[in-house]
């Protein structure tokens, strides 16, 4: 059996190799691609997200992704979400930066988020960190509606231009303290923070409607964070379990 340790120096291993491979211009740009390139590069990233929740269930419990799941991060085209410097990175399996100091997150950290929350169809869902609008497009093709909020106004306001754009009309993007939730749409079914603060913020748990569940990185920037489950039963009791060892921003705030 694997060590987690040798899982991350496996996917590293893997992730330096299509650096490599990408750094000798397999694709200067991704506007010079063709659409079948393109389809064979998203593939291959789908794959990769496969292959790395095999090799890390051990950790989290999860062997495979569920076919909606699989099925919303095929649908949503990455390369529309990450800034024209990196476009040629665009579907190598590694968080990008977005500008502001702020990361789009790793496609396995997103797909493996997005499985946790087990979401259905009618669900209501709260995003805190829009970011560039990626994880929210996911959340969209799942759930009935998709409220995000983005603390950094130019993230939240190109976020919201490019997700109207590209038809998702189930998102509401807020610019806002993601610490406080969002109070006026609560209860949410379902919760995900896509920044790391170093507690699991009170108004979020209690904006978190009875059978839900929240996923969340908690640690300190320069400490081990752990992406943890916290799921609240019907009589609101909350339990939760650590699942993976992870890196996020953190989250900032008044809080802070």
């Amino acid at each position: 059996m694997q060590t987690v340790c040798q899982i991350y120096n496996h996917l590293w291993s893997g992730l330096l190799k299509i650096a490599v491979v990408l750094s000798i211009g397999f694709f200067a740009t991704l506007t010079n691609a063709s659409e079948q390139e393109l389809e064979n590069m998203h593939q291959q990233m789908l794959d990769q997200i496969k292959q790395d929740t095999y090799l890390t269930r051990s950790a989290t419990g999860i062997d495979r992704l569920s076919e909606a799941v699989v099925t919303a991060l095929t649908q949503v085209k990455r390369h529309h979400f990450v800034l024209e410097n990196y476009q040629h990175y665009s579907y190598d399996n590694r968080p990008l930066p977005i500008g502001k100091g702020q990361t789009i997150s790793q496609p396995f950290i997103v797909a493996l988020m997005t499985e946790l929350l087990a979401l259905e169809k009618g669900h209501k869902v709260l995003e805190v960190g829009t970011g560039s609008g990626y994880q929210a497009a996911i959340l969209a093709q799942l759930a009935s509606q998709v409220y995000t909020i983005e603390i950094i106004p130019e993230l939240g306001e190109s976020a919201e231009k490019r997700l109207t754009s590209l038809g998702y009309h189930n998102v509401e993007v807020k610019v806002g303290d993601g610490f406080r939730g969002w109070p006026e749409q609560a209860p949410f079914d379902a919760i995900i923070v896509t920044a790391a603060p170093r507690e699991i913020p009170p108004p979020l748990i209690e904006q978190l409607k009875n059978g839900g569940r929240m996923v969340i990185p908690v640690g300190g920037q320069h400490q081990i964070q752990q992406l943890m489950l916290l799921q609240k039963d019907k009589h609101g009791k909350v339990t939760q379990r650590s699942v993976l060892a992870v890196r996020f921003v953190p989250l900032t705030g008044d809080h802070e």
